[in-house]
């Protein structure tokens, strides 16, 4: 399929796609006249990689774990740990964003009018 199907079929921007291509994340072959296709399989691997997106992981991290996620035959105790890490990142943002949520609303306490 072309870049403006998988963009459809995806809900990702044909320059999303561009950059995953970029980073290592998903593959196309090109026609003689250079235009991308994508198998049909690169359907799911975009949502996968747009789920990784959404849970915080960069495109780097993304790039180490996704064959261990999509490969089972590869999978280790590595992602898992690799995952635990990035979840203690995540727990660590929320309670730094919590403090500033409390700190804020002890503001908003004493000195709203």
């Amino acid at each position: 399929m072309r870049i403006g199907d998988l963009a459809a079929a995806t809900g990702a921007s044909a320059r999303s796609l561009r950059y995953y291509e970029e980073q290592g994340l998903l593959s196309s072959e090109r026609s003689p006249s250079g235009q991308r296709h994508y198998p049909d399989h690169a359907v799911e691997r975009v949502a996968l990689i747009q789920s990784l997106l959404g849970a915080g992981l960069s495109s780097a991290t993304i790039y180490d774990v996704l064959p261990c996620i999509t490969e089972q035959a590869i999978r280790t105790p590595w992602l898992a740990k690799r995952l635990r890490t990035e979840l203690d990142r995540v727990d660590g943002q929320l309670s730094s964003l919590q403090r500033t949520r409390d700190i804020l609303a002890g503001l908003v306490d004493r000195y709203a009018v």
